[in-house]
């Protein structure tokens, strides 16, 4: 089992040139944070608290500025095959169609012609999009885009994946419909995960664990076990088990908790 860690992680971005006197732009505070790769946590917070910073540290887009990060102990120097991320927008190609899009990664890594193809046809079964592999990306409906960006992500078999808001564009039909299936390819997929969202309703859903990460600067005040996701991926309808009293108790005692953070607009 791989472990993706962050220790004592703070992030200070350099001051901005103007005329104001210079402003601390301390925006993570002491992040301490084990992911294994049989989980996927949730973090929650406020605009402005720094989530997709967090997220950007994990996959080696900015470093911090003091403490590590380190997977399986390894420190690590940038991004890396083993932390995939998947973004709101689906930043596919659109001159490519879904296939080759998927099969980029694998391409660049000078993978060979067939094996490619074979794991793209894999990994468009698992995402439900096993006859749209020819189909050109504006052909696609912005779930099925979503569908091909996780599958590009887990191209290259990583041991985990960095979703920042990865269902945020949707509409909130598709949004719920693929929650579910976000959930049960990552659980299928063997992959730890790391989600950022706004939707306490989708951290309590998909996550294990959710963290909730406070403004100014940003650091973790609270940790949720949740126990839904295994609930759903046992064949638990998604409406039923957020009709139930803990579900309920949990999104009021999260909803209360962001609403009494000083500052910013509280998570939807």
């Amino acid at each position: 089992m791989s472990t993706l860690s962050l220790h004592d992680v703070s992030l200070r971005y350099p001051p901005q040139p103007g005329p104001r006197p210079p402003r601390d732009n301390f925006v993570l505070n002491s992040i301490n944070l084990k992911v294994a790769s049989d989980e996927l946590v949730a973090i929650i917070g406020r605009s402005g608290s720094g989530k997709t910073s967090l997220l950007n540290l994990a996959a080696g887009f900015i470093a911090p500025t003091s403490g590590t990060i380190a997977v399986d102990g390894v420190p690590i120097q940038g991004p890396g095959a083993e932390r995939a991320v998947v973004f709101q927008d689906d930043a596919l190609y659109p001159w490519l169609n879904a296939q080759d899009n998927i099969t980029l990664p694998l391409r660049l890594k000078g993978v060979p012609r067939v094996i490619r193809q074979e794991r793209a046809q894999q990994l468009l079964d698992l995402v439900g999009l096993g006859d749209s592999g020819e189909r050109r990306i504006w052909e696609l409906s912005g779930g099925m885009r979503q569908r091909v960006g996780i599958a590009r992500a887990l191209a290259a078999e990583p041991r985990f994946l960095l979703l920042d808001e990865p269902l945020g564009a949707l509409d909130a039909l598709t949004r719920a419909r693929m929650q579910e299936f976000l959930l049960r390819v990552q659980n299928r997929s063997g992959a730890g995960a790391i989600l950022i969202t706004h939707s306490i309703d989708e951290a309590l859903i998909l996550a294990s664990r959710v963290l909730v990460l406070s403004p100014n600067p940003g650091r973790l005040t609270a940790e949720i076990e949740a126990g839904f996701s295994a609930e759903i991926l046992a064949g638990a309808q998604v409406e039923r088990v957020k009709a139930t009293p803990l579900f309920k108790r949990l999104h009021d005692g999260l909803t209360s908790l962001i609403h009494s953070l000083p500052n910013e607009e509280a998570a939807a």
